[in-house]
């Protein structure tokens, strides 16, 4: 058991293997198995995909605003490049990517839904959604042209004088801070559309 739990691939792959327990389980005792034809089960599976990049992405924006940057200033200088050489770019690997998917899942379950242009305009009825969608589509924009950019420059994998690398590492932590701001509209518009929208 141990060895599962030493690999970040064997434990993902045992998150998947245990789901197709559970949902064999679940089929054996009420009878009714997944219907991979019926566009009801694709469209739950893109919504799985788009919550699973979803948290993902919003767990590390947060975690880089309530954890990450608030400790930086209380590690000692020698020990710092553990977090900007090793830690911070593989998490923003995850970051970026995350958010990227969260996009592209998300419009693949608005489109599967038959609302996508019509949330993107915020016509009535998917306005709430539509406004996290936008909220989204602006943070996604954020961190692939804004905070990713400064963060190659503040992190040392760009090179730039001290003077830009301070001025990067700002940009970014503040582009972070207003991508955490509009997390939390972006948040409540994408679970309030399922309970009657705003």
């Amino acid at each position: 058991m141990g060895a599962i739990f030493q690999s970040l691939g064997r434990t993902v792959t045992a998150g998947v293997v245990l789901l197709l327990i559970i949902l064999g389980i679940v089929a054996a005792v009420t009878g009714s198995a997944v219907n991979l034809a019926a566009q009801e089960w694709w469209r739950f599976l893109f919504r799985w995909f788009h919550v699973l990049a979803g948290v993902m992405w919003i767990g590390l924006l947060w975690y880089f605003n309530f954890v990450q940057t608030p400790s930086m200033p209380k590690i000692p200088d020698p020990e710092k490049p553990a977090v900007t050489k090793v830690i911070a770019p593989a998490a923003l690997f995850w970051f970026r990517h995350a958010a990227l998917w969260t996009v592209i899942t998300g419009l693949i379950v608005a489109w599967m839904n038959g609302y996508v242009v019509q949330a993107l305009l915020l016509e009535k009825g998917v306005h709430t959604i539509g406004i996290g969608m936008w909220l989204a589509l602006i943070m996604a924009y954020n961190v692939w042209f804004i905070i990713w950019p400064n963060q190659k420059k503040a992190l040392g994998i760009v090179q730039v004088d001290a003077d830009a690398k301070a001025k990067a590492a700002r940009m970014a932590g503040m582009t972070s801070r207003f991508n955490t701001m509009l997390s939390i509209p972006m948040l409540y518009s994408m679970v309030a559309q399922q309970n009657g929208g705003l």
